[in-house]
């Protein structure tokens, strides 16, 4: 596909091809400040949530790093099996807080494009060190919607962190005045509740940059008319192509029809134009088959198959009309008609009883056939 024609403008929206080879390659909607926001919310959350026992389980830590024996001094392996146990405690602790900053870390691009991983994403990729293309990038539309972001957190946190200090002032300074342990934990629950708003706060621009993000990879993956052109003839096939298959396709299908002929019980004709083949067998089928049609020329080709093979020619030009118009090649005969084809073949088994007995009564042919005239006026089926 021509990826980089740009004499065209991209107009036409991505096709479902373009949209997975795009997923296949990486290049999926993807807001940092969309990330951003969830893990810092979910670990100021988490903070609250779990700060009471993470701080017992700390103080647990230091108390028992500080309280050593007199043994234990003097025990060359003592300092390193406390400090391996107090690293494991440690970590064990924090595992829950890591779990839900991974999990959180995660739901941001799952909630944007999807999973998926794709080693091409990873791949280096020179063109970013050309200076040039850097500074394009810097100046581009696409750089000034990341700068007025950083504009907009920035005055936002800011004013946002000045409101939070000028309400809390009081609590701040009443913080010196209480027992340590207790001043410590309404510290801790001062800074937790702070973070907290001032994360909640990047919803607004998380809030804009979603859509955002979700309209430019939109944009990016537009297509221009000569490359939807392009796809199409790779998924297709060039049109060329597929016509000299559909041909073969036909040819085959015209060789197994007319293969089929010298089989066939009897041939009704218009006599001329129309020409189809039918087949009985009580045995194996409920109604009599069609095994063989056409129209002139190949109308001519399977009576001259018929004539070589002994088959009846039986001219009946509305039969063969109804016939020719109403079915596909090995389809039964359509009820309507099953009277018509029934004094059809009734004649023809008549002829084979009667053979080649000079003293037998040959069978007159039928003449007035039930044909419904709503046959009479069927456009050809597809699929000849």
């Amino acid at each position: 596909m021509a990826e980089n024609d740009t004499s065209q403008e991209r107009t036409e929206q991505p096709t479902p091809k373009r949209l997975r080879e795009a997923r296949e390659k990486g290049q999926v909607a993807r807001s940092r400040e969309l990330n951003t926001t969830l893990v810092l919310l979910a670990g100021g959350g988490a903070l609250l949530v779990m700060g009471s026992g993470l701080y017992q389980g700390l103080r647990e830590i230091l108390e028992r790093s500080f309280t050593l024996d007199r043994e234990a001094i003097f025990e060359t392996q003592s300092m390193h099996s406390m400090l391996q146990g107090q690293l494991t405690d440690g970590v064990l602790m924090l595992l829950p807080l890591f779990g839900i900053l991974l999990v959180s870390a995660v739901a941001g691009p799952l909630s944007m494009g999807g999973g998926g991983f794709s080693g091409q994403a990873m791949a280096p990729k020179w063109s970013k060190l050309d200076p040039i293309a850097g500074l394009k990038r810097i100046f581009s539309w696409q750089g000034l919607m990341e700068f007025g972001k950083t504009l907009i957190k920035f005055v936002l946190i800011t004013a946002l962190s000045g409101a939070l200090l000028w309400m809390l002032s009081g609590e701040l300074m009443g913080l010196g005045y209480q027992p340590l342990e207790q001043g410590v934990i309404q510290g801790a629950y001062l800074i937790g509740w702070t973070f907290l708003v001032l994360a909640a706060s990047m919803i607004l621009v998380a809030l804009i940059d979603v859509p955002f993000q979700l309209w430019n990879h939109h944009k990016q993956l537009r297509m221009t008319k000569q490359q939807i052109k392009d796809e199409f003839k790779e998924t297709e096939g060039k049109p060329e192509v597929k016509s000299r298959i559909r041909q073969t396709q036909q040819e085959m299908a015209r060789r197994r029809m007319m293969a089929a002929v010298p089989h066939a019980d009897v041939v009704v004709t218009n006599p001329t134009h129309f020409a189809v083949a039918l087949k009985y067998d009580q045995t194996a089928m409920k109604a009599p088959r069609v095994v063989a049609k056409g129209a002139d020329l190949v109308a001519a080709e399977i009576r001259e198959r018929a004539r070589a093979a002994g088959v009846l020619l039986f001219s009946a030009p509305p039969l063969a009309r109804a016939l020719y118009f109403s079915t596909r090649i090995d389809q039964e005969v359509p009820a309507g008609l099953y009277v018509a084809v029934a004094h059809v073949l009734a004649y023809v088994y008549q002829l084979r009883a009667a053979g080649n007995d000079s003293a037998a009564r040959r069978p007159e042919p039928p003449t007035e056939l039930p044909v419904p005239e709503d046959f009479l006026r069927r456009s050809p089926p597809d699929g000849n």
